[in-house]
């Protein structure tokens, strides 16, 4: 069983920025892929941003030069710094993977959401 603990939402004044990270734990074998998605009222979830194993990065076009995403791979977490925010980054922010457990299955699995609310 595969464990996604996120934290670091809140509430932040526009041009502010947070820290989200998400502590990925279980029976692991490998990370290929970690990512960060969003989802706000009546909307699909989608992409913020990814990094793969190698780490290359891929960003959402509306949040490249503003986002950063990283991952620490002694520790299988993943972390986005979140600079310059805006009124329209305000959302439930959820970690994710794609990974590959210690029986040899592949599979997807999702952090629970953390809140992410930026004032204007």
């Amino acid at each position: 069983q595969v464990q996604l603990v996120e934290s670091g939402g809140g509430l932040v004044q526009a041009g502010g920025s947070l820290r989200l990270s998400c502590a990925v734990s279980g029976s692991i074998l490998s990370i290929n892929a970690m990512g960060w998605y969003r989802q706000t009222p009546g909307n699909e979830r989608e992409l913020v941003a990814v990094v793969m194993s190698g780490g290359i990065t891929n960003y959402a076009d509306s949040v490249k030069g503003r986002f950063t995403i990283s991952r620490d791979n002694a520790k299988n977490t993943v972390y986005l710094q979140m600079n310059s925010l805006k009124p329209e980054d305000t959302a439930v922010y959820y970690c994710n993977t794609d990974l590959r457990t210690r029986l040899g299955v592949r599979q997807i699995d999702w952090g629970q959401g953390t809140q992410v609310t930026v004032s204007s």
